[in-house]
């Protein structure tokens, strides 16, 4: 059998057997005979008397029919984009801007137990409120205590088709569909043998990846039964945070910061924020930033000269231009984690009779990930005068001992290597009851199990031990003073808890610690404080679900056609149980605040029904006319009851043209680390809004609110005047806090709509044009702010008796912030409005081949969101990943064996200031710094099909290596800048 023909990327308009499906069977969503599916310009009659199964639907109908809006990418689609990570290629989709890549989840950015994981983000409304299902089913979480599944453990060639659905999903679904659903069709009965090679590399000559994949199939028993085996292989290479000069090299990564000239004076004609390269963390270096006089001011570098503070840029957090300190160049860390990925797919089926088929589908993904974060850091750590690395380095002047601040790239940078398992098995069985009702009956069971290693953390009491060095009276010989007096005070710097990871005393293992320079340290006492944290968790899924779907045709039929209907009911149960380290529990480290496990779980009993209604068909003015419902209703074992509906409506007048409706409530009920989190300690860098020069980027009320607020602290009129913490290296560096979670919460409830046309001119054969308005708006949502949202939100509500104050507090002495509580609360309000469009467009032109063109475009009207009830809104459109316009265009040629391909992805720019920030500053910075640069990325790809067997194909990804913005690492474009990539593939049926 020949290998598919190369298709547009992205054509929405694919034959019906791309689409087709057994009835109710959303378990195996997928085409009959995969090896042979090929896109059509336009869907014909024939094919549209034919049921389908469309995503957002267990009613079978026609594709076009659909009332819901989606837009779909098929198998070739994929390919053509020569990107072996799927989220990479889904994130220029206009409705998925925001999803985490693995970049995002990489170096200092990557949450903790996250690194590598790839997670969907429908409209930028987050990741928990995307639901991702694979052939129309539930999958396990990737991480634990969320339902966000990890996009990785998705065999990419085994993929017919994903459908991306905007809009409330719940009512056909279940919960956490808030925002839509994405839905990945795998290939069902799969006969042949298909393999797939490629490899690619940056420009620079990094971020290389490869993929192999190979899938066998075969069908038994006069084609009753089908037996698929697919394996695939991914790798993707790990690119360092030095690799790449404008991200790396202190003299050619630029920041745009306060410019020191114009901070007192704060002249309108002078802007406030200049590009500035060389930035460095103030008084802390990599060699050691030694302070004797104790007035917070470095005096001698590590290395013995006169410290160079640099030029000090005072309003910017604490930083430097030049000098000796440690630049941020890199610092945070890699920019792409390591990521292997092994996937493992069984499918199978056997079907007795119509009325009776057994299925089964079986997948073990194996990822390992690896990233290097940033290094440890000592802020003012006391060295004692007859600390002997000192007095042998400085003599005299260490007569009243030092502090030293230090950044400590030499004791090995922190990192996180992880390792997940995937299982998953889904067991069924369904058939034909009549000739007008179908059943289905299935269990699914989804397992991730994770081992990850969070790499040279500092074990507190034993750091400070090697730290506290002195020369021992006897053998001349350095050595940690808590050997020679097991009674000493373990920490000089006030550390009053006595040693809990070691004895002191002579067998206790303790080797001495030189920080006066670097790479001074000996291995001895690296390995002595040092430790790799191991951390596991697992997170369990069972599901268990009935339905029976079919038409009331054999009793009456409507002038439109029988009644569909849908009835079945759903039993889930979720697990997660996550064991962190017992140093972590113990809250002995310290570059990282204790982490207590956290366990969890829930279930939910579900019954749900759908009822399709055609009134009135092939009539004049009266094409089709068809109304839907869908209701569900659910007994949650945390939150309780919920109701979940939707209403649609189809209207053609013509064949031509269509009108299409949607209204639906949707909820989400709060997930195992929203419920369950125990209070755990944690560390965030706050950039204080109650300073002078932030307090005019707030609203009305934060400067007046900062005032009450530094009163109630205990501050004098004297103080609060000359309340300024960033310029204070004490106040910028990250503070300790605790977050948690709330067993209180309640589900979050969105109303979402959507109005929408079809059009498919007959004039135009092989032209489709839709055209719909999504609005959703999402009440009582879940808030889980940042340290640094809680301190802003706190002075920006109309007064301080707020939620947000109640989790914030501020020495007595400073006034700086000096604890914070992060948790999730049922306080918040989103919308997110606007118009998504398509034109797909497929004809020939006599010998010069056929073409497909592809658009998919959207016009952003609406984005807002309400941090508690009665507080302003804040516009969130034009913010990152928020732009008013965003699209893809996809053209393609072929002849013969050859096929070009054209894609190219946009959206406009967005805000680098907010609206507040430039409304209290209008010279905050050169407008041309204003905003990101819009995005505008080309790739184009080369395949030639040497036979019906073999073809090959390469091709370039951002033509013309265009990166982030200035200022910007990885925004609008990716750091990875233009890459090339080369394939082969081999496909043929039969054995």
């Amino acid at each position: 059998m020949a290998y598919p023909v190369l298709r547009s990327r992205g054509l929405l308009t694919v034959s019906v057997a791309a689409l087709s499906i057994a009835c109710l069977a959303p378990a195996y969503a997928q085409t009959e005979d995969s090896a042979t599916v090929a896109d059509e310009p336009q869907t014909s009659q024939a094919e549209e008397a034919q049921d389908i199964v469309v995503t957002g639907s267990r009613i079978a109908r026609p594709e076009i029919a659909s009332p819901n809006p989606m837009v779909s990418y098929s198998a070739a689609t994929l390919e053509q984009s020569g990107r072996t990570n799927l989220t990479d290629f889904l994130v220029q989709n206009p409705a998925l801007l925001a999803s985490d890549t693995s970049q995002d989840q990489s170096g200092s950015n990557g949450d903790f137990g996250a690194t590598g994981a790839n997670l969907l983000n429908l409209r930028n409304l987050g990741t928990n409120r995307t639901l991702t299902l694979v052939d129309g089913r539930r999958h396990v979480a990737g991480l634990p205590g969320s339902a966000s599944v990890d996009v990785n453990t998705i065999p990419k060639d085994l993929i017919e088709r994903v459908d991306v659905q905007t809009g409330g999903a719940s009512a056909v679904y279940g919960a956490d569909g808030v925002s839509g659903v994405v839905n990945f069709v795998l290939k069902r009965n799969f006969e042949g043998f298909r393999a797939r090679a490629q490899a690619g590399i940056s420009d620079a000559g990094d971020a290389g990846n490869q993929f192999f994949s190979l899938t066998v199939g075969k069908n038994f028993f006069d084609d009753r039964a089908n037996l698929a085996l697919s394996y695939e292989y991914t790798k993707d290479d790990r690119v360092t945070g030095f690799g790449r000069a404008r991200v790396g090299d202190p003299l050619r990564s630029y920041s745009l910061l306060q410019d020191p000239s114009d901070y007192a004076v704060d002249d309108p004609n002078v802007f406030d924020r200049v590009l500035t390269n060389n930035v460095r963390y103030a008084d802390s270096s990599r060699n050691g930033a030694i302070d004797f006089d104790f007035d917070g001011i470095p005096d001698y570098n590590g290395n013995g000269g006169i410290y160079d503070r640099g030029r000090l840029l005072p309003g910017s957090g604490g930083l430097t231009q030049g000098g000796d300190s440690t630049p941020t160049a890199g610092y945070q860390g890699d920019l792409q984690p390591e990521n292997r990925i092994h996937n493992v797919n069984l499918l199978s089926s056997f079907e007795f009779s119509p009325a009776f088929r057994v299925f089964a589908q079986g997948k073990y993904a194996n990822t390992q990930s690896y990233s290097v974060a940033q290094p440890s850091y000592d802020f003012y750590t006391y060295l004692t005068p007859d600390n002997p690395f000192l007095t042998d380095r400085f003599g005299a002047l260490a007569a009243g001992g030092a502090l030293i601040s230090r950044d400590n790239f030499d004791h090995g940078i922190r990192g996180e290597s992880a390792e997940r398992e995937t299982l998953r098995g889904v067991f069924g069985i369904d058939g034909r009851i009549s000739e007008h009702a179908t059943y289905e009956l299935s269990y699914t069971y989804g397992q991730t199990k994770s081992r990850f290693l969070s790499t040279n953390y500092r074990l507190t009491d034993r750091y400070y031990a090697a730290v506290d060095a002195v020369r021992d009276p006897v053998s001349g010989q350095i050595v940690c003073r808590s050997t020679l007096d097991p009674t000493s005070n373990i920490d000089p710097n006030n550390f009053d808890e006595p040693a809990s990871t070691f004895t002191p005393g002579a067998n206790s293992g303790c080797a001495p610690l030189n920080l006066i320079g670097e790479n001074v340290g000996s291995q001895a006492a690296l390995a002595f404080f040092n430790v790799d944290l191991v951390n596991r968790y697992k997170v369990q899924q069972h599901v268990v679900s009935g339905s029976l779907a079919g038409d009331f045709g054999q009793f009456f039929e409507l002038p439109g056609g029988p009644i569909g209907f849908a009835v079945g009911g759903e039993y889930r149960k979720e697990i997660s149980d996550f064991d962190s380290d017992p140093y972590l529990q113990a809250g002995a480290l310290a570059d990282i605040a204790q982490i207590l496990p956290e366990r969890g779980s829930f279930d939910v009993k579900e019954i749900f029904g759908e009822l399709r209604v055609p009134l009135l068909k092939n009539l004049p003015f009266a094409e089709t006319l068809e109304f839907n419902a869908a209701l569900r209703l659910s007994d949650y074992s945390t939150v309780g009851n919920t109701t979940t509906y939707s209403f649609s409506g189809v209207y053609a007048p013509i064949r031509d043209f269509r009108i299409r409706g949607t209204y639906s409530q949707a909820v989400r009920a709060p997930n195992i680390t929203e419920l369950f989190s125990p209070t755990n300690g944690t560390f965030a860098f706050i950039d204080d809004p109650c300073d002078p020069t932030n307090l005019a980027e707030g609203t009305q009320f934060r400067a007046a609110n900062c005032q009450t607020l530094l009163a109630a602290a205990g501050l004098t009129p004297a103080q609060i005047a000359n309340f300024n913490p960033t310029s204070d290296p004490t106040a910028t560096v990250s503070l300790p806090g605790r977050a948690g979670g709330n067993t209180n919460l309640g589900e979050e409830t969105a109303r979402t709509w959507t109005a929408g046309i079809v059009l498919q001119p007959s004039f135009v054969p092989g032209l489709t044009i839709t055209a719909d308005w999504y609005d959703i708006r999402l009440r009582n949502a879940i808030r889980t702010a940042t340290a640094q949202e809680i301190v802003d939100l706190c002075v920006d509500q109309p007064d301080v008796t707020n939620i947000y104050c109640s989790n914030v507090a501020r020495s007595g002495t400073t006034g700086y912030v000096n604890d914070f509580y992060v948790g999730p609360q049922n306080v918040a309000g989103l919308q997110t409005a606007g118009l998504d469009l398509t034109v797909n467009y497929g004809f020939t032109v006599g010998s010069l081949g056929q073409f497909n063109l592809r658009v998919v475009g959207n016009y952003l009207d609406k984005a807002t969101f309400v941090p508690t009830p009665g507080a302003d809104v804040e516009i969130d459109k034009l913010t990152a990943y928020s732009p008013e316009y965003s699209g893809t265009l996809d053209l393609t040629w072929s002849n013969g064996p050859l096929t070009l391909n054209y894609g190219m992805a946009y959206f406009s720019k967005t805000r680098r200031y907010s609206v507040d920030q430039l409304r209290a500053n209008p010279d905050i910075a050169d407008p041309k710094y204003h905003w990101y640069s819009d995005k505008l990325e080309h790739d184009i790809q080369a395949a030639v099909a040497v036979n019906d067997r073999f073809s090959f194909y390469g091709g370039v990804n951002n033509l013309t290596n265009k990166q982030g913005d200035v200022a910007s690492t990885g925004y609008p474009y990716s750091f990875v800048g233009r890459t090339y990539y080369a394939g082969a593939r081999v496909a043929f049926a039969g054995f």
